[in-house]
C-alpha cells in the first residue's frame, strides 16, 4: 500500500512540478498563473492538453514543440522530475494526519525554494509574493512549535543584520549590497531556523556566495561589475538546514 501511495506521490509531484514551471516563467513577467493557457514561447501556438503531460510529453515530442519544432528547454522536464522525486522522498511511511501534514508543509517549502532558485537565476529577483507565501507557511508553524525567543529573535536577526550591513555598504560604497528579496528571505528563514540557525545560514551563504563569485570571475564567466544572484546560496544552505538537519548540525559544529 505504501508503494502505491509513493507512486501517487511521484505523479502528484510531477504535476506540481509542471505548475512550478508556469510560476517560474510567468510570475516575474506578471502574467496570469491560472486561467491563461500555455503557449509555445517561439511560435505562440496554444498547446494542446497532451503537450503538457509531465515528462511524458517531452519524451514523446523528443524535446521539441509539437507545432514549430523549436527545442524545448531541458529545464522543464528536469523540474518536473526533481519535484516528483522530492515528493517521494518526503512522503511519510504512514498515512497518519500529522505525518501527511508535515509532508505537505515540507514539500511546499521545497516547491517555493525551486521557484525562488530559478527565478533568481533568470531575473536576479526573489519575488515578494513567494516570500509572503513562505512567511504564511513558516510563521504559524514556528509560533506553534517553538518558544517565542526562537522565532522572534531569529526573525529579528535574519531581517535586521542583513539590512544593517546593506545600509552600511550603501553608505560607504554607494551601492546596494543585498536586494530587498534577499533580506526578506533571511528574515523569514530566521523565524523558522531560530537565532543560531540564521546566523549560521548568513555566515555559510556569504562564504558560499563569495567562493562561487570568485570562481566565476576566475573562469571569466562573470565580471566584477556584474551583480550575481545571491538567492541560490541562501536557498542551498537553508535546504541543507531544513532537509538534512543532522549533516547541517555537524557542519555547523565544524565551522563554529
Amino acid at each position: 500500500m505504501i508503494i502505491l501511495f509513493q507512486i501517487y506521490s511521484f505523479i502528484f509531484g510531477c504535476l506540481i512540478g509542471s505548475f512550478l514551471n508556469v510560476v517560474i516563467y510567468r510570475l516575474p513577467l506578471k502574467k496570469n498563473l491560472v486561467s491563461a493557457r500555455s503557449v509555445c514561447t517561439n511560435c505562440k501556438n496554444q498547446l494542446m492538453w497532451y503537450h503538457n503531460v509531465p515528462l511524458v510529453s517531452f519524451l514523446f515530442l523528443k524535446g521539441k514543440c509539437g507545432f514549430c519544432g523549436n527545442r524545448i528547454s531541458w529545464r522543464y522536464p528536469l523540474i518536473e522530475l526533481v519535484t516528483g522525486l522530492i515528493s517521494i522522498w518526503l512522503f511519510p511511511d504512514n498515512t497518519e494526519i500529522t505525518s501527511l501534514g508535515l509532508y505537505v508543509f515540507y514539500f511546499t517549502i521545497a516547491c517555493i525554494f525551486i521557484c525562488h532558485l530559478f527565478i533568481d537565476l533568470d531575473h536576479q529577483l526573489l519575488m515578494d509574493s513567494l516570500n509572503l507565501y513562505l512567511l504564511g507557511l513558516v510563521l504559524p508553524f514556528s509560533v506553534l512549535t517553538f518558544a517565542w525567543p526562537h522565532w522572534v529573535i531569529g526573525g529579528g536577526i535574519g531581517f535586521g543584520f542583513p539590512l544593517l550591513v546593506t545600509w552600511l555598504f550603501y553608505k560607504i560604497r554607494g551601492q546596494v549590497g543585498l536586494g530587498g528579496g534577499d533580506i526578506k528571505l533571511y528574515g523569514i528563514l530566521g523565524i523558522f531556523l531560530g537565532p543560531t540557525g540564521i546566523v549560521f545560514n548568513i555566515f555559510l551563504s556569504c562564504f558560499l556566495g563569495a567562493i562561487l563569485g570568485l570562481t566565476f570571475i576566475a573562469l571569466k564567466k562573470m565580471s566584477r561589475e556584474k551583480p550575481m544572484a545571491f538567492g541560490p546560496a541562501i536557498l542551498a544552505v537553508a535546504s541543507l538546514q531544513i532537509f538534512f538537519p543532522e549533516f547541517s548540525a555537524r557542519l555547523q559544529a565544524f565551522f563554529f
